[in-house]
């Protein structure tokens, strides 16, 4: 839903600039934006950096040099005021830009708040979304994996915030189960394994060997390598008695 003003076109200045480095740098390209949309522009109103008049509702501007978290801060707060808000922010470049701008703009999309970028070397404003309240969409695949991944997992191995290296998985549970069924019974099949063990993509976890853990020795027969073993002792503990 757009809220406020038209749709907006991605305008560019023709003029070369030298590389901005401070935010009023920023300011000319912006209000041209909006002139051209047909609004009056003027800055520093109140705590706005750029507000913009002549449409349903005030459009309010924060213009910085880079994305922060006290940029978002600002911006929700100017929501109480109007719900036309925009961040304009100097086009990031380098190697990690496309995903600044893809987590940023997603960001943006979630708290109602618009989007430009302008580019450093010549003043491009390239708008990324529009503000407007946007309800946050849902996956059921996501959802899915996260309610399957918790009826999997057995016990609460891990600690919470814990970094995502050396986690407990419920897939790590059940190739625990299959390596303790091994050495205590010797080479198996996946069938005898999953009967035993309760689990039941045994024949397919032995085949993936996904940990090294496993190896095959005859047709549909298994045994623990010594990494399986060395992985038994490692993992000690992260199966619930």
């Amino acid at each position: 839903m757009k809220v406020g003003i038209p749709a907006c076109p991605r305008w560019a200045c023709a003029t070369s600039v030298p590389p901005m480095q401070r935010e009023a740098e920023l300011y000319p390209y912006v209000k041209a934006h909006f002139q051209r949309l047909g609004l009056t522009v003027k800055a520093e109103i109140g705590a706005a950096d750029l507000v913009a008049m002549g449409g349903p509702d005030p459009v309010i501007v924060e213009l910085k040099l880079r994305f922060s978290l006290a940029l978002f801060h600002q911006a929700v707060a100017r929501l109480a005021v109007s719900p036309v808000v925009w961040l304009a922010v100097l086009c990031p470049e380098g190697r990690d830009a496309a995903r600044a701008l893809r987590d940023n703009t997603a960001l943006c999309r979630r708290l109602g708040l618009g989007l430009m970028t302008v580019r450093a070397r010549d003043g491009l404003v390239q708008v990324r979304c529009e503000p407007g309240a946007a309800l946050p969409r849902r996956s059921p695949k996501a959802r899915k994996r996260l309610e399957a991944e918790f009826t999997r997992r057995q016990g609460d191995p891990n600690q919470g915030g814990a970094t995502r290296h050396g986690l407990v998985t419920g897939y790590r549970q059940d190739a625990l189960r299959v390596a303790a069924f091994l050495a205590e019974y010797g080479a198996s099949s996946g069938a005898a394994a999953a009967r035993d063990t309760g689990v039941p993509v045994a024949t397919r976890l032995l085949a993936d060997n996904h940990y090294g853990w496993f190896t095959r020795v005859a047709r549909g027969v298994y045994d623990l390598t010594p990494e399986g073993r060395r992985g038994l002792a490692d993992w000690d503990g992260a199966l619930p008695d």
